[in-house]
């Protein structure tokens, strides 16, 4: 029989998430029984719920950003056992069988990932997501959380932290490498700490100069006010690598005049409205406008090793259930720094 769990859910796009239950399968051969400790508000548990890229099933329970302890495991699970630390990231499933999938490229998968909430599962039904006390897991899309990173500060890692991980890692940020990170939210912060961590040459492009403290805090040389107007002629052609973390749109041919030769601006933020951009700003510097999602599954484990190794977490602010709604507002309001983070606990 399927288990009945407490969640937070969102009855429709446009009314305030409540408290609920919904149900998990049961445990099967190759899946684990998760009892989630922490989970992480991303932004875009809000697009999604808010139906600004498309249409949702309601009533839904976002989150994917999922940090728990394995309290039981099916037959033939051999990866996790009852106790371990893990986390559970933005798919919980896939083809596994393209070429894709085959090279550990899951989330690329040619069928079709299984998002970790608001995709169709494998029997039929909506996933639900972090936003609850336990959820079931094939093994296969669960990590582990390695000693030394405590479970709340892991939890945004297995989308923030994979997110900025995987371009970075991709377009190989490191020693003799100027890295520019736009905006410093709750992808942002990761991207820093990173590529930093990483051995590269660190600045924020950011709206103001209000949290400039904070960036040279988290790892980065250097930070601009992209307000300013003298900030896109200082520093045009100036670095090998953008990573574009905001959610909304901006003038994209702007920021390619910042890249050098050869140079890469990759987008991980998702905003609903698309991006135009001017061919010139492309072709007069072999320049590259990119885009990257999150990471398969060996490169999220690669990459929490990797912040266990540099003793690197993101910041969080930990808060009840009942305070979800308060920091989705806070959040469309750039009021957080740099991660709400759910205590699970506070929903039954």
């Amino acid at each position: 029989m399927p288990t009945t769990v407490h969640a937070y859910a969102a009855p429709s796009a446009t009314e305030d998430l409540i408290p609920t239950t919904i149900e998990r399968r049961d445990v099967g051969p190759d899946d684990v029984l998760i009892d989630i400790k922490f989970a992480g508000i991303c932004h875009s548990d809000i697009h999604t719920v808010r139906g600004d890229w498309g249409p949702a099933s309601y009533p839904l329970a976002p989150g994917h950003e999922i940090a728990g302890i394995v309290t039981e495991v099916g037959s033939n699970v051999s990866k996790h056992a009852v106790g371990d630390r893990i986390g559970v990231g933005c798919m919980v499933n896939s083809c596994g069988e393209c070429e894709n999938c085959a090279a550990g490229e899951e989330q690329y998968c040619l069928k079709g990932n299984t998002g970790t909430y608001g995709a169709v599962d494998r029997d039929g039904t909506i996933t639900q997501g972090g936003y609850s006390t336990h959820v079931v897991v094939t093994e296969d899309f669960v990590v582990r959380i390695p000693e030394g990173i405590e479970l709340d500060v892991a939890a945004p890692l297995l989308c923030a932290g994979i997110t900025t991980y995987s371009p970075l890692r991709h377009w190989g940020a490191g020693p003799g490498k100027k890295v520019a990170v736009v905006g410093l939210g709750g992808l942002g912060h990761m991207a820093v700490k990173i590529a930093h961590a990483m051995g590269a040459e660190v600045t924020v492009l950011s709206q103001s100069l209000k949290k400039q403290e904070d960036g040279l805090r988290l790892g980065a040389d250097h930070y601009f006010a992209t307000s300013d107007e003298n900030t896109f002629t200082d520093l045009a052609k100036s670095f090998d690598l953008i990573i574009n973390t905001v959610s909304a749109s901006i003038d994209i041919s702007a920021y390619l005049g910042l890249l050098s030769l050869d140079g890469a601006l990759v987008n991980v933020g998702a905003p609903a409205e698309p991006l135009p951009v001017n061919a010139f700003a492309l072709i007069g510097g072999r320049r590259s406008f990119a885009g990257s999602m999150i990471g398969g599954i060996r490169e999220t484990q690669e990459m929490l090793d990797f912040c266990a190794e540099h003793k690197l977490g993101s910041e969080v602010e930990v808060i009840p259930a009942n305070k979800i709604n308060e920091a989705y507002e806070r959040v469309l309001a750039s009021d957080v720094r740099y991660r709400f983070v759910i205590d699970t606990a506070t929903l039954s």
